[in-house]
């Protein structure tokens, strides 16, 4: 039975538009689940998929003539002449996808639903030649909610704006140190022993590796991909120092940038930036956070501080554009800019206290923010403290 994700909702109020689907988000994440579940709910018989990973698959658009690719497809009993449906799952793996698509949607009354899994050729490509043809959105692990939903926890999340009591925080706590450990890709989730979860993080790592990196990247030296990666999991949370990272791995600063941009373009890691201000020094300086804290766990055995916030992140990023703020000592960990309305700040303690919230909520005055929260992985009799599992029920206005 497929489980509904949250971005499903979504994307449901587009599925019978002209405009053509394109989901992205990092490899085994859940996006060929999510063309399966629409490609199920479509009435009409006039509908394929195709898995590009499949050579075979990817033969039907190696052509050089558009006719040849609309006889191939034909001969899966689609029919051009009436209305349907394409799905088509890991499309950067076919270079000309983009020009075939434009082609085809503006000769024929084709519905594309498509995913892949490099969103620096999907934004690229796409926005070149689908412009205006398309909507684009980003699946990305569970957040906590999806979490419950994939563990089958009935209880219901409390909401941001209420104070949480222990006998609230004991039963959850649990739950949430387990997706603090082992994160939210579904695949992992869904495994029932501490050995079989582990065994699926390193499958995933590798599959991303290897399709990802090495076929997708086609870097020179892989292992000082590898050796980065290594690196940012010891130093998530905190401000990337190109300079040092270029010294350690022998390599230009002008490499470390490309594969720093690559490792956010293909969704392993995100490079938060600073907001804006007069200080350019800080400007520039990114901070570096995983797209799981699976994978960061998994990497490295840092401090439990570090993955919380790791996780807080993961939970906020689906708000709007997010940033962090600091000016000499003073910083708050997240601001989130959303598409419209008032910025919300977030800062994050292992344990809150009136001091932090005081502290953070002059800080925010005085950057003109009117909304500031205190995220406490440990529980704090103290009115206002907030908790990660409240963090899916919180909606800005």
């Amino acid at each position: 039975m497929i489980i509904k994700r949250k971005l499903f909702e979504k994307i449901e109020k587009y599925i019978e538009s002209k405009n053509a689907i394109v989901v992205t988000g990092m490899r085994r994440v859940g996006k060929t689940t999510l063309l399966k579940f629409f490609y199920e709910r479509i009435s009409s018989k006039n509908k394929i998929f195709l898995d590009l990973e499949d050579p075979l698959n990817q033969a039907i658009f190696n052509q050089e003539s558009y006719n040849q690719i609309k006889s191939n497809i034909e001969r899966y009993g689609f029919n051009f002449s009436r209305k349907g449906y394409i799905f088509l799952d890991e499309i950067q793996l076919v270079k000309n996808l983009p020009s075939v698509v434009k082609y085809f949607y503006d000769n024929y009354d084709i519905k594309f639903i498509l995913t892949g899994s490099a969103s620096f050729y999907l934004k690229n490509l796409f926005s070149e030649s689908m412009a205006g043809r398309k909507y684009l959105f980003e699946l990305y692990p569970l957040d906590f909610e999806e979490f419950l939903q994939f563990k089958n926890i009935q209880n219901k999340l409390p909401s941001f704006e209420e104070d949480v009591d222990r006998l609230t925080y004991l039963f959850f706590s649990p739950l949430m140190d387990e997706y603090l450990r082992w994160g939210g890709m579904p695949e992992v989730v869904l495994k029932e022993s501490a050995e079989e979860k582990e065994l699926t993080l390193r499958d995933i790592f590798t599959s991303y590796f290897q399709k990802e990196v090495i076929n997708l990247g086609d870097f020179r030296k892989n292992s000082v991909v590898r050796d980065l990666i290594l690196l940012l999991a010891k130093r998530a949370g905190q401000k990337i120092d190109v300079q040092r990272l270029s010294i350690e791995l022998g390599v230009s600063r002008q490499t470390i940038y490309e594969y720093l941009e690559f490792l956010s373009d293909t969704y392993f890691i995100s490079l938060l930036s600073a907001l804006g201000g007069t200080d350019v020094a800080v400007r520039k300086q990114r901070k570096v956070y995983f797209i799981d804290t699976g994978f960061f766990s998994f990497l490295s055995s840092s401090a439990s501080g570090s993955i919380f916030e790791n996780a807080v992140y993961q939970n906020l990023r689906n708000l709007g554009e997010v940033f962090y703020f600091q000016k000499s000592s003073q910083e708050i960990d997240f601001i989130v800019k959303p598409s419209s309305g008032e910025m919300v700040a977030f800062e994050v303690k292992e344990t809150a206290t009136s001091s932090d919230i005081r502290r953070s909520g002059k800080l925010g005055s005085r950057l003109g923010i009117k909304n500031v929260f205190v995220i406490s992985k440990n529980f704090r009799e103290e009115s206002g403290v907030k908790y990660l599992f409240q963090l899916p029920e919180f909606k800005l206005v």
